[in-house]
């Protein structure tokens, strides 16, 4: 995945969140959060998470995750993961 791009990153997470939230044909955008996609508990954001790593090939520290507050940040952080493995 060279060459990774923010827009990609979303394409690419939409159905993980589908999956997760099993919510077929739901929208995520980077303004998406917990607190406005119906199904997005606590559980679901571990698996969403885990499945984002296994998908990308990342791994994120407890202090990275503190900080995503919606997608758009999880995107970011993919991005700027993705990047410092392949310079």
């Amino acid at each position: 995945m060279a060459n990774v791009t923010p827009e990609a990153v979303l394409t690419e997470l939409q159905p993980i969140f589908e999956e997760v939230l099993d919510q077929p044909g739901l929208t995520v955008t980077r303004s998406s959060s917990s607190w406005n996609t119906p199904s997005w508990d606590s559980l679901a954001h571990i698996d969403l998470i885990e499945m984002s790593e296994r998908h990308f090939g990342v791994k994120f520290a407890l202090s990275e995750l503190q900080d995503l507050k919606e997608v758009g940040d999880l995107v970011d952080l993919i991005v700027i993961k993705k990047a410092d493995h392949n310079p």
